[in-house]
């Protein structure tokens, strides 16, 4: 089984990150944690003991962490737990407006064969094979015990952008995250308070001249290219259409020029760079008032990767 993302979303709030995707100039995913500006390669690392985003690294040693005391909680209810699937570096990459890295974009495409690999992955974890044995009753006591219930009270955060999300109190996912972060309720909060700010200027970057021109550069520079799209998300929406009829080969092949293009016009015209530069300036305008909820988020993510290095992450055992 996957890793959950901790947390129900009210059906207002269902489609905001695919929203987002197609609209933030950012070239990091749309609903990633705040960060001090947008990282073609995922949040950096700083000084040791400045407040900071995780890398992409970091986060993954304490999913990997949360999943080692997940299993710990699992086995204490009488269940096998094996640590589950946890997204790699490279999958966490390419799902901005635009791609910008020539490399990844080299090796992946637009993350076909990523995305295939995690599902095959999913289904034939030892967790879901697990869960498929067990009789009804049992499987109904095993996601309990995993995800929590309703019946034992949830935390409820209200947005900044409109919605609301929450997650149970009780269960070993909300068990690991009390262990890695000290307080539910207010990790919580602060972590989706922070990865929704993007809404709040994200529409204001596309509106901006200099952002429109800085398309119609990259544009051009596709059309010089061959490969006539106006905007990176006219691509996304006809993707599909574009290797329609092909085998997977000349799929992937045709993938991989059109990424590397997009990454290369990118960089190579003011799109990449102009984005980078306004979405710095409007964070510093529109989330002043989230500077605490930021700063929370920031500190108790360290908190929990200071944790989760001396669980030594690895494997769990089952």
């Amino acid at each position: 089984m996957t890793r959950n993302g901790h947390g129900r979303t009210s059906a207002v709030l269902a489609p905001l990150c695919a929203v987002l995707a197609a609209v933030t100039a950012v070239v990091a995913a749309g609903c990633s944690p705040a960060a001090d500006g947008p990282q073609a390669d995922g949040p950096q690392a700083a000084a040791p003991g400045k407040q900071r985003d995780l890398t992409y690294a970091e986060q993954i040693t304490v999913e990997r962490g949360e999943e080692i005391l997940v299993g710990t909680c699992m086995r204490k209810h009488g269940f096998r737990y094996w640590t589950g699937l946890i997204a790699s570096v490279a999958d966490r990459q390419g799902h901005g407006y635009v791609l910008t890295d020539v490399a990844w974009a080299k090796r992946y495409g637009y993350g076909r064969e990523l995305r295939e690999r995690a599902e095959r992955a999913r289904l034939a974890h030892r967790n879901t094979a697990y869960a498929r044995k067990l009789t009804e009753r049992d499987l109904v006591r095993y996601n309990e015990a995993l995800d929590g219930t309703l019946d034992k009270g949830v935390v409820k955060v209200e947005l900044p952008t409109g919605g609301t999300v929450w997650t149970p109190r009780d269960g070993c996912r909300a068990t690991a995250m009390k262990e890695l972060y000290g307080d539910l309720p207010t990790w919580f909060r602060a972590k989706k308070t922070a990865q929704s700010l993007t809404a709040l200027y994200a529409p204001d970057i596309v509106a901006d001249p200099r952002f429109t021109r800085a398309v119609h550069a990259w544009a051009a520079c596709m059309r010089e290219a061959g490969h006539p799209y106006a905007t990176p998300r006219e691509i996304r929406e006809k993707r599909p259409l574009i290797t329609k009829g092909m085998n997977r080969d000349s799929a992937r092949a045709t993938e991989v020029r059109l990424a590397v293009a997009e990454a290369t016009c990118a960089t190579g015209t003011p799109l990449a760079r102009t984005a980078r530069t306004l979405e710095r300036r409007l964070r510093s305008e529109k989330l002043r008032p989230y500077r605490d909820d930021i700063a929370t988020f920031r500190r108790m993510s360290l908190t929990a990767l200071a944790r989760a290095r001396d669980l030594q992450a690895g494997p769990a055992t089952p």
